[in-house]
């Protein structure tokens, strides 16, 4: 990845802040898309950029929520920077999240910028890995929470698809039915309507243009779905 992006987004941070970066990073993904002379369509290359900035930000709000940056949780997002976007970025994307840790992240303000340059299913996978960040330290309060789901309505999600992302990874006696957002007390046709659509909703190929790194991650949003879906049918005894 080219280094424009960086450039212009530092320059929006120090201007306007987390919304000024963000901006920065499209624009520069343009430079940085013809300086590559085209290897990458701009359109694929700007939506890659758009979700790392935009993971980083939201990233900041959630590792700040409890009050303290863990490196647990700094951990999550660098490994996912190292497997998304290659070893050369981490380096200036930790930078930058430190730097964004050391100041106030408005979410009402970023979250509907967000909203406005990443369509539904990326909005899914970027509130999913959010979720993995809340759980870095294996625990989950309040705080955590109430982030999370401030988030979840900022940039456009619905209630019961942020419950069902957060059901994939705080697991009781009713998760596999919040996965699908169903209630225990649906049918059992019901049940199974409710997982194709779920599984059509996080099917990685929405996905696809963030990268097969991304993609192979939403494969893993898929594959809990599956799973919720055969956790009821064992229990129920479905066929």
């Amino acid at each position: 990845m080219g280094s424009a992006k960086w450039i212009a987004g530092f320059l929006g941070w120090v201007s306007w802040g987390p919304i000024g970066a963000l901006l920065g990073f499209v624009v520069g993904s343009v430079i940085d898309s013809a300086i590559e002379g085209g290897q990458r369509s701009f359109s694929a290359t700007e939506q890659r950029n758009s979700f790392l900035v935009s993971l980083l930000v939201l990233s900041s709000a959630v590792i700040k929520a409890d009050g303290k940056a863990l490196e647990s949780e700094m951990n999550v997002v660098r490994d996912f920077i190292r497997r998304n976007f290659g070893d050369a970025v981490v380096d200036e994307a930790m930078e930058y999240l430190r730097r964004l840790n050391a100041t106030q992240v408005n979410i009402y303000e970023v979250g509907p910028q967000i909203a406005r340059y990443m369509n539904y299913s990326q909005r899914l996978q970027l509130f999913h890995y959010l979720v993995q960040i809340a759980i870095a330290d294996n625990q989950f309060d309040q705080s955590e929470k109430s982030v999370l789901e401030a988030i979840a309505s900022t940039i456009g999600l619905s209630a019961s698809d942020a419950s069902s992302v957060i059901a994939m990874f705080y697991k009781d006696s009713s998760s596999a039915y919040a996965v699908l957002e169903i209630s225990p007390s649906a049918t059992n046709d019901e049940v199974t309507k409710a997982y194709r659509r779920m599984a059509m909703k996080n099917h990685p190929d929405k996905v696809a243009t963030l990268g097969p790194d991304v993609q192979k991650a939403a494969e893993e949003k898929f594959r809990q779905v599956q799973e919720a879906y055969e956790t009821i049918k064992k229990e129920r005894g479905m066929n």
